[in-house]
């Protein structure tokens, strides 16, 4: 529990569920995995949650309520800003629905708070809150945990003064590491009703096309050269095979004197209807820092925010982490900022030598402190916030 944090999105973290499981590369160096099993190891909320392997600590997929922690959000008047299960992992495998309903209860009671749940399992966001008994539980769970502030909020739905499902102070989010992640996640995380969607691209392990997940909402063009007006400023799924992206990416084609148009999905090739469902409404890129993290090639975190940028969704880029590009050093380094640790990194990963075969975008890059390392992206710090931020 944090009332106050150096993570650069988020102004506290709030922890009433600790422990997770390995399900991906960006888990590997996981920061609270390795300090669970560190310094953390004989902590009520850590004890037994990792393992050691020659690897270093890894979680064992068993997952702890922290009951002490539960109503902290409740405490905290002023506003804030708060990652939910910092930790831990909502929705992992372990944890009974019933533990994620006292949590929403929580969130539900306190509407002075913006609440920022983040997670690699959306299948299992999404499922939890399909559940047409849902909103039922959340108001037991809330009388429950206090019975004049769960009774009134109770009475505020029933009398329609809320909005009821979902929470307009809870923002969700998946995290995605790489283009095979984005490919598995991002179509479900469109799926789920949301005061608003968001991605974590950190640790940003290769490069992902996210022209599929954020629409430039350009016009489109008919072969004849005439422009008309597409559906392109939202995202859309096939009613057909059930694909979920841009319409940009579909053919479009204009349907004559009515300024609409018919989109073909670039999947099944059925013409399909333009329903609008949610988009990506903000985005966090970063690198890996710590022991054994993986280095970033710019041109990754280049390209989100390029995208971010055509497409207007804001973009915050928390931090290149322990490595950083060669060049951006301007030959005035610190000699005791700087490790043993020299690479040479490829747009697809690979650490080779540049004269190798196969290598297109090699750059050179090398080890420093993440402080040293920074925020600069380009020379630039890219702190993008939504517009509902409270």
């Amino acid at each position: 529990m944090a009332d106050g944090t150096k993570i650069e999105w988020t102004d506290a973290t709030w922890n009433p569920i600790t422990g997770c499981a390995v399900v991906s590369p960006g888990c590997t160096n996981c920061y609270a995995m390795k300090l669970a099993g560190t310094r953390l190891r004989n902590h009520e909320s850590r004890k037994g949650l990792t393992k050691d392997s020659k690897a270093g600590p890894v979680w064992t997929g068993e997952v702890r309520l922290n009951r002490q922690w539960l109503d902290e959000p409740l405490r905290w008047k002023r506003p804030r800003m708060i990652f939910v299960c910092a930790h831990g992992d909502l929705f992992a495998e372990g944890v009974p629905d019933e533990w994620i309903d006292q949590v929403f209860a929580v969130m539900a009671l306190a509407p002075q708070h913006t609440f920022q749940v983040l997670t690699k399992r959306p299948e299992r966001m999404r499922d939890y809150l399909a559940n047409p008994d849902l909103l039922d539980r959340l108001m037991t769970e809330a009388m429950r945990i206090d019975c004049e502030e769960g009774a009134s909020w109770a009475a505020d739905y029933h009398c329609g003064h809320v909005k009821g499902l979902p929470l307009p102070n809870v923002w969700l989010g998946v995290s995605v590491e790489d283009q095979k992640r984005a490919d598995e996640r991002l179509p479900i995380l469109h799926e789920i009703r949301a005061a608003l969607l968001w991605v974590s691209n950190e640790p940003s392990l290769g490069a992902i096309d996210w022209k599929r997940w954020l629409p430039s909402g350009r016009r489109a063009r008919s072969p004849q050269g005439h422009e008309f007006i597409a559906p392109q400023y939202f995202m859309t799924k096939c009613e057909h095979c059930g694909w979920i992206g841009s319409s940009e990416l579909q053919h479009v084609s204009p349907i004559a004197d009515t300024g609409d148009a018919d989109v073909i999905c670039c999947n099944c090739h059925e013409i399909t209807a333009c329903d609008e469902i949610p988009r990506i409404g903000w985005i966090v890129g970063g690198g890996e820092s710590g022991r054994g993290c993986r280095p970033m090639h710019p041109y990754w975190q280049y390209a989100l925010r390029d995208q971010c940028a055509i497409s207007a969704t804001p973009f915050l880029f928390k931090q290149w982490g322990n490595w950083i590009v060669a060049s951006h050093d301007n030959g005035h380094t610190d000699s005791s900022m700087v490790t043993n640790d020299a690479i040479w990194l490829d747009v697809d990963g690979r650490q080779a030598k540049p004269s190798c075969d196969g290598m297109r975008e090699p750059i050179g890059m090398f080890r420093v402190t993440k402080s040293y390392a920074g925020r600069l992206l380009d020379g630039v710090e890219h702190n993008g916030f939504p517009e509902v931020r409270r």
